[in-house]
């Protein structure tokens, strides 16, 4: 009973304390959506914009010279294309891409080409995942990922690890945002996964009647030495 009391205490206060919610004022449900997307959007994923230092592949139908296994994205966003000269890149999808090859290409060069961009390697696209999972780091994705693709590469939630405060912080229009997801909702299918971009920040909440309890386990051998005398 002393050990109970002791355990009670010290939920109570962590609770009164006020200090285990630090997403409070941030957007959750509908507005975390409005501002952090689902990654697939009307039935099918978004498509990837090329990046500075991608590495691209292009092949031209029945025109080996100018195929390419490998074309880099130079530090300025632009690739230097045979006949074509100095193109544009980033921002870009890889069929507009391609059909801007194709229409330089056919303006004087080829009839009727057939151009297809592919992206081999994607430059620069890492995404931070921090708080209360089993291995936090920074970790590389290709183009796009999801909320529960980037929390399975960090090992998931500890086991003080709450899924349903997961906030994820993202650089939009110059300004730094957040919002909070449910990931058990996510994982059962009752909300939909957001997207995850190179650059943002995921942080995973923690409980502190989970972390106390947690500190009473091991501390309950002490007690047990304690409470024999």
């Amino acid at each position: 009973m002393p050990r109970l009391s002791k355990f009670i205490a010290l939920v109570g206060a962590f609770l009164l304390s006020g200090c285990f919610s630090p997403a409070a004022d941030l957007p959750r449900d509908a507005d975390a959506y409005r501002l952090i997307p689902p990654a697939v959007q009307g039935g099918k994923l978004p498509s990837y914009e090329i990046g500075v230092l991608d590495v691209l592949s292009i092949r031209v139908f029945q025109e080996p010279e100018l195929s390419f296994e490998q074309i880099a994205v130079d530090a300025a966003g632009t690739i230097n294309y045979p006949l074509v000269g100095e193109i544009s890149a980033v921002g870009k999808t890889a069929i507009e891409l391609s059909d801007e090859i194709e229409r330089s290409l056919g303006a004087r060069y080829i009839r009727d080409p057939q151009v297809v961009v592919g992206v081999v390697t994607s430059a620069g696209q890492r995404v931070t995942v921090e708080g209360q999972v089993n291995e936090p780091g920074v970790y590389e994705i290709a183009g796009a990922s999801s909320l529960l693709e980037s929390v399975a590469r960090a090992k998931g939630l500890t086991a003080i690890g709450v899924d349903d405060e997961v906030i994820v912080f993202r650089e939009i229009d110059g300004q730094r945002m957040g919002a909070v997801f449910d990931l058990k909702q996510i994982r059962e299918g009752r909300a939909e996964d957001p997207q995850i971009l190179g650059g943002d920040r995921i942080v995973v909440g923690f409980s502190a009647v989970r972390a106390v309890y947690q500190d009473f386990l091991r501390a309950a051998p002490l007690f047990n030495v304690f409470t024999r005398f």
